[in-house]
């Protein structure tokens, strides 16, 4: 569903000279010839609409960005490189901090120290041939900050738990404007570190983490593609290795239902797939053992697998990293049995019509049932995530899509827990369905104790 935006009423000429005053990096507003692009976040359905765009320099500019707005009661919110937008953002001063790129790695003591700008694929491949590895999601294009401050969904999250519990320290800019450390050493930090582990930015602009790093001496990974018929066999053999599979492997399944356009390659366009994607940490040989059931499950048309470095792990997904106009939502499963093998073909498998690009579940589980250190993220222990995802080239197609994902929904309702990871939100949704009342109450309690006058703003707010 496309929210109707109201446009905010403008900052002044006074307030923005003040502002281009304080910082070093550019400050856009609606007057200049850009704004209608540069505004915009990287999922281009959502049509934001901010007071000023900040391009921070550097963490200064940040700091700089935050005095000014504490004095003249101006909301800001982070934004790295536009993912993870919503509405929420709309009457903020946004601070872009793709320029915070500093990478800097002690695979000795396994931590790795990254700016707010630095990118998932960036961090990856500054781990090559350390046999480590961070906790990426499917992406290279998010960047590690935006994705661990909201939970983290990685594919090593069923060995290693979620990315926000592997935040160590945290460096902000807090509500007074000053920039400095957030430690898990230090107790007057711990209620502020537990809340930045999966809670957002509703706390404080956050400029660099330090994060955990992971063994990975090796790591095996790819996709294999089927025909749209062979889809309820893969799906049944899908289901039996992930019934029993080791934390070491994390396997998807997906329905997709390609469009005929330019950016797909041409030998698939228009096509209906039955699609598996899988990593695991170990050696191909073990690899493919787990993956043998898979393989007899129906004819393969594409085979990706083969021995990866941390680098290529964001391309396995073979995910765009150009913006779209694009729709995602899911929700967690208990449990998925023959019944739901059903439903699942019946509504999103090829001959159902269904206009999203792609209907997706992902076995989750194992660590992320365990808490490793204390955070907003929690635990989840279902076995399960339902996904759904489209491309929605045209505002006019969002009721239809949007009608789609509310079957798509209602139909696993016997399986659902009506719960969703953050970053699985529809982008209108609350951070409520996320996490339980208690964490949402204690996220609120941390937000009133940090930033009392409501400086910050994240795409989740805790008060929705």
């Amino acid at each position: 569903m496309v929210t109707e935006i109201t446009a905010p009423e403008p900052l002044g000429t006074t307030l923005l000279d003040e502002l281009r005053a304080a910082v070093t990096g550019a400050v856009l507003d609606p007057g200049d010839p850009e704004w209608d692009v540069a505004r915009l976040p990287w999922n281009r359905l959502v049509d934001q609409q901010p007071l000023a765009l900040v391009v921070a320099a550097d963490a200064a500019d940040v700091a700089a960005t935050v005095r000014w707005a504490a004095r003249n009661g101006v909301t800001v919110s982070a934004q790295p490189n536009g993912h993870g937008a919503s509405a929420a953002l709309d009457g903020t001063v946004v601070v872009r901090t793709a320029a915070l790129g500093d990478i800097w790695v002690d695979a000795d003591a396994r931590v790795a120290r990254v700016g707010a700008g630095v990118r998932w694929g960036d961090l990856q491949t500054a781990l090559d041939g350390t046999g480590l590895t961070a906790l990426i999601g499917s992406n290279p294009d998010v960047t590690v900050v935006g994705y661990s401050l909201s939970g983290g969904l990685s594919w090593f999250s069923r060995a290693y738990g979620p990315g926000a519990a592997s935040i160590r320290a945290a460096e902000v800019v807090d509500a007074s404007g000053a920039l400095r450390w957030v430690r898990s050493d230090d107790p007057a930090d711990a209620d502020l570190l537990w809340a930045l582990r999966g809670g957002g930015g509703e706390f404080a602009l956050v400029t660099a983490l330090e994060i955990e790093l992971h063994p990975a001496p090796r790591i095996y990974g790819g996709l294999l593609g089927y025909p749209a018929e062979a889809a309820g066999p893969v799906l049944r053999a899908f289901l039996d290795v992930t019934r029993s599979a080791p934390e070491e492997l994390t396997a998807w399944f997906t329905l997709m239902h390609l469009p005929d356009a330019p950016f797909i390659p041409a030998e698939l366009r228009g096509l209906s797939l039955a699609v598996v994607t899988a990593t695991y940490l170990g050696d191909a040989e073990a690899g493919e053992r787990l993956l043998a059931p898979l393989r007899a499950a129906g004819p393969v048309l594409r085979d990706t697998f083969r021995v990866v470095a941390p680098g290529e792990v964001g391309l396995l997904a073979e995910e765009p990293v150009d913006p779209v106009p694009a729709v995602l939502a899911g929700t967690r499963l208990h449990g998925f049995d023959d019944d739901a093998v059903d439903e699942l073909l019946r509504v999103a498998g090829a001959g159902s019509g269904t206009p999203l690009l792609q209907v997706q579940l992902r076995h989750v589980g194992g660590a992320l049932a365990r808490e490793r250190v204390p955070a907003a993220a929690g635990t989840a222990d279902e076995p399960y995530l339902l996904t759904g995802l489209t491309i929605v080239p045209s505002p006019d197609l969002a009721p239809l899509v949007s009608a789609a994902l509310d079957q798509l929904f209602t139909t696993f309702a016997p399986w659902s827990t009506g719960t969703a990871p953050l970053t699985f939100l529809d982008r209108d949704e609350s951070i409520r369905r996320a996490y339980p009342a208690a964490t949402v109450d204690r996220l609120r309690a941390v937000k009133a104790a940090v930033d009392p006058t409501g400086i910050f703003r994240g795409n989740r707010p805790v008060d929705g």
